[in-house]
């Protein structure tokens, strides 16, 4: 797309781009003018009555470019076309926006997840103990926390053990102190090996060979009948 045109889209105040889409168009995977035409159609709500001559006009684009367009957005999940009935029992094309909105939800609940897993990883040992336990840590709870750390568990395996315990529906500090017992014995100093290590388990429990329940059925008495 040429600039005069970008300017004149720019003036014509048909696209307006809220600054948290803009800050997702690298995930879309879409050329520039593409973006600026999901835009475009963006500006018009979810359900547009499909006009390429309107589109070509207001977009300032020949008819085989908006086309150009239809078709990226289609192949890339960002927009589907559907063929609906009119009240004079006409059938007419409308473009919807959709899969567009679910792409830029989940890549925005995504990335609050990521900063919230960011913070958690800032809390201290005590942090988060206190809002998994949801309570304030008693004096002799906290001095069990430092002879964890005296007896060099790091904070990250702490951590993890915590979450283990969460996990598995007994978060207290007597559990978590077996686990943190059970993970040294076999030699496990950091994340990594933790995750190895739950990783070898779940692959040892899916191949438990499975107990087959066997019909009790009474073949003698129904021979009798």
């Amino acid at each position: 797309m040429k600039y005069g045109k970008l300017v004149d889209i720019v003036k014509s105040g048909n696209i307006i781009i809220p600054l948290y889409i803009y800050k997702e168009f690298p995930k879309l995977k879409i050329d520039i003018d593409t973006f600026l035409f999901l835009m475009y159609l963006y500006g018009k709500g979810n359900k547009i009555q499909f006009d390429i001559n309107r589109f070509s006009e207001e977009f300032f684009c020949d008819l085989k470019t908006i086309m150009k367009y239809m078709s990226i957005l289609q192949e890339k999940k960002l927009i589907e076309i559907k063929v609906i009935k009119n009240d004079k029992n006409i059938m007419e094309e409308y473009i919807y926006l959709d899969f567009f909105y679910e792409k830029i939800s989940m890549n925005i609940v995504g990335e609050v997840a990521e900063e919230t897993n960011k913070e958690i990883e800032k809390e201290d040992v005590f942090q988060v103990l206190e809002r998994e336990l949801n309570k304030q840590l008693s004096p002799i709870e906290i001095e069990i926390v430092k002879a964890w750390k005296e007896s060099n568990y790091s904070d990250e395996v702490i951590k993890e053990a915590i979450k283990e315990s969460v996990i598995n529906g007994v978060p207290n500090l007597r559990y978590i102190d077996k686990i943190l017992y059970e993970w040294a014995k076999k030699g496990l100093k950091n994340k990594e090996d933790i995750e190895k290590n739950r990783k070898a388990f779940r692959e040892k429990e899916n191949n438990k060979p499975k107990k087959v329940d066997l019909f009790d059925y009474d073949w003698m008495e129904d021979d009798e009948q």
